[in-house]
């Protein structure tokens, strides 16, 4: 395919789905309607990219790659017009230009390459991407001769009563032979009902020229769901993830209840991990082997290494290393790296801190702005005292020190090596190592109070 571009069409404004945002940039499985798109093309081996841009045009610039060349359309006349717009971009190519639309995420690069094989098999100026439906209604209809050529492309609204009877539908996707679509778009018109330039017109208008066309068949009906409302969206949204659960299966990964699991399209997950039902997987997370990751987790931009539990936790832009346990209801905010063999108990919470291997805050404690050593033990209750009411200060806790519960460690404050504070102080002031610090009101008991 390296004779080949890929042109996307994505200028439409997609007014069903009632959004001020552009309908490709809304997501599917925590990706970009659009990027799917683009993935699918350079996945079949085609880098040449180009993207017409219409509705909230810099918004879409914005979300792509610098790498990919757009164009401008300005008013909506249709597809035939939107190809025009781009005319700079393939008038000098010499092979097969790809026209895909920006709203069909389920596009696969097989595909692709099978619609790119079908067309220079056929060796054909056209090759439209079809699909059998039972229901057709709705979809442009194949119009071929007996030696089964494709002879037109004809419009639902513009269909007669035979040819709505007809199964085999248009995507909306093509291949092209560029010189020749070149030459069809020169004599398009906008005679049909909705006053548009069709890219379909062009079909017939290369067989008037001696030109041949096809048609190639997706083996997969959903490679061609296009989004244009927010109830396709959640329809696409289950393929995409039933595709990327199978393939994460595929790999070696067990999920209790597929259904229930939601992975992101970039996410990573090791053999023989257990995902638990309810488990979310956001953005570049990378989860290692062997791990369990406990059901209603939430884990986004995040590296886990391998043997990790995690019981229904929440863990955002941070790290986990191996044999560490996080939860149940443990929330590990953005900046954080947990060590090897440590322990994150229930209701903890860390943020923008570190903790070394062995380090344990087995419940109830708050870790913020603080770097905690080698086989630290936080009591329960534990704060780190960071904000001041203008400013954040670091805690540091030295390895082998032992804090006793309900400590206040008020920043910045510094617990040297093997250090214990008993239970129940507020420390303001660094701790030598080996020390015992006791910063505590005495006990005092007024025997009879109450009687008084």
């Amino acid at each position: 395919m390296n004779h080949s571009k890929t042109l996307i069409l994505a200028a439409g404004e997609g007014t069903r789905m009632r959004s001020q945002k552009p309908k490709v940039l809304h997501q599917v499985c925590g990706e970009n309607i659009l990027d799917y798109v683009v993935g699918a093309s350079r996945d079949s081996g085609i880098l040449d990219i180009a993207v017409i841009v219409g509705f909230q045009a810099e918004m879409v610039k914005e979300s792509l790659s610098p790498q990919l060349e757009t164009y401008y359309q300005k008013d909506q006349l249709g597809t035939g017009h939107a190809v025009l717009q781009a005319l700079p971009f393939f008038e000098k190519l010499q092979g097969n230009l790809i026209v895909l639309v920006g709203d069909a995420p389920l596009i696969r690069a097989e595909t692709i390459e099978g619609l790119v094989l079908a067309h220079e098999t056929g060796g054909y100026a056209a090759t439209v991407l079809t699909a059998k439906f039972d229901e057709p209604t709705g979809y442009g209809r194949m119009i071929k001769n007996r030696s089964g050529e494709l002879q037109k492309i004809v419009e639902e609204k513009d269909a007669n009563p035979e040819e709505k009877q007809i199964k085999e539908i248009n995507s909306g996707m093509y291949c092209f032979d560029a010189q020749a679509l070149i030459l069809a778009l020169q004599e398009l018109k906008t005679d049909n009902s909705q006053g548009e330039y069709y890219l379909t017109d062009v079909i017939e208008i290369m067989r008037k020229m001696g030109k041949t066309a096809g048609t190639y068949v997706t083996p997969d009906p959903e490679d061609i769901q296009a989004i244009n409302s927010r109830v396709q969206l959640a329809e696409a949204e289950v393929v995409m993830r039933k595709r990327i659960n199978r393939k994460l299966m595929d790999a070696g990964v067990t999920m209790i209840d597929p259904a229930t699991t939601y992975v992101g399209n970039r996410v990573l997950v090791g053999q023989d991990t257990i995902l638990y039902p309810g488990v979310i997987l956001e953005g570049e997370t990378v989860i290692g082997e062997d791990c369990l990751i406990g059901a209603n987790s939430r884990l986004v931009h995040t590296k886990i290494g391998n043997n990790v539990t995690i019981q229904s936790s929440t863990i955002l832009e941070s790290s986990v290393d191996d044999y560490t346990s996080v939860g149940p209801y443990a929330y590990i905010r953005p900046g954080s790296e947990i060590g090897k063999h440590c322990k994150v108990g229930d209701f903890v919470e860390v943020k923008n801190s570190t903790m070394a291997d062995g380090a344990k805050a087995s419940h109830l404690t708050y870790i913020g702005d603080g770097d905690v050593g080698e086989n630290v033990n936080l009591g329960c209750g534990t704060v780190f005292v960071n904000y001041d009411g203008k400013k954040k200060y670091r805690t540091i806790v030295e390895k082998n020190a032992f804090i006793g519960c309900n400590t206040n460690l008020i920043a910045p404050v510094t617990v040297k090596e093997g250090a214990y504070i008993a239970a129940g102080s507020t420390i303001t002031e660094d701790v030598p190592e080996d020390s015992l610090a006791i910063a505590r009101a005495r006990q005092v008991n007024k025997v009879g109070y109450l009687k008084k």
